[in-house]
């Protein structure tokens, strides 16, 4: 019996720290840049997502993208039918610049491309899409505002999909497109080793914000944003989180951890992860070293 739950003890350690990987800004984070489609992205990452076997990958979407474009719509439509898709507004709204009247009604907009992405999924029933991601992570300038969405989310069967890791991916993919606009593959050469070196410095720093926030290792969801430089560079994130020790698993089970349910009770005109936000509430300072993409990308294809 000993040597049984030793077995188990060893193989859980093996397992790793829990991680869920999700993306925003669907369908494309950026521009597009010259003979690349939003169609080609969604089927490049979701292959990608496929071989890796990947567990189910929330995309966050803003539904007003698929205004007059058909291309962008075949995108959601790819993506809807292998992974799952959450709100994150309709126009990637600002709480900390608009009324709570004008946000919950932007969010509401949102909803009919969810239910028709929902009812294309190659799963049974469709995915769950009442997950809500506060766009620029900002939950409400004021207690007033926090709190009325944060009921509203509750009373429509909402769960608020957090971020505790962020490494700014979103400006590889502005960079990436520059670049390839310009010919600068020489450029574009050095965009690898400045993304890996800020995303490992990222995951530690996270860790570390997580251990002062909460005095102890919890599961991780990473926040990536979906665009042109995704695919290039996914296998290379993959590789880095294994290294790391992580084990890739869905949103759900990633905010099964107690520290999910807890909500820091902050407000702020900026945006913050769970954790940030946490350190905040107990009036605990940032740690330095918090890596600086804007320098590293400063100047690149400009």
């Amino acid at each position: 019996m000993k040597k049984l739950i030793l077995l188990g003890l060893l193989s859980a350690s093996c397992w790793g720290q829990k991680l869920a990987i999700t993306f925003d800004d669907l369908p494309l984070n950026g521009e597009l840049p010259a003979g690349m489609t939003h169609t080609q992205i969604a089927a490049d990452v979701l292959k990608i997502l496929k071989k890796r076997h990947v567990p189910p990958v929330y995309g966050f979407i803003n539904a007003w993208k698929l205004e007059g474009n058909p291309d962008a719509a075949q995108a959601l439509r790819l993506w809807a039918v292998q992974e799952p898709v959450g709100n994150h507004t309709y126009t990637h709204m600002s709480l900390a610049d608009n009324s709570v009247e004008l946000f919950e009604r932007n969010l509401e907009e949102n909803e009919p491309v969810l239910e028709l992405l929902s009812m294309g999924s190659s799963k049974p029933g469709g995915w769950d899409w009442h997950w809500f991601r506060y766009p620029y992570l900002i939950e409400g300038d004021t207690m007033e505002k926090r709190r009325a969405v944060r009921e509203y989310l509750g009373k429509r069967n909402y769960k608020i999909a957090q971020v505790t890791m962020d490494w700014h991916d979103y400006l590889w993919n502005f960079t990436y497109t520059r670049c390839l606009n310009k010919k600068d593959f020489k450029a574009i050469e050095g965009l690898r080793a400045s993304y890996l070196q800020t995303a490992a410095a990222s995951i530690d720093y996270d860790r570390e914000l997580a251990k002062l926030a909460f005095g102890h290792d919890i599961n991780h969801v990473l926040l990536m944003h979906l665009g042109t430089y995704s695919s290039t560079i996914l296998p290379d994130v993959f590789d880095l989180l294994k290294k790391k020790g992580f084990q890739l698993v869905t949103l759900e089970e990633a905010q099964s951890d107690p520290v999910y349910a807890v909500d820091p009770e902050v407000a702020s005109r900026g945006g913050n992860s769970l954790t940030g936000q946490m350190l905040e509430s107990k009036k605990i300072a940032f740690p330095e070293g918090a890596p600086d993409p804007d320098k590293l990308l400063a100047g690149v294809c400009q």
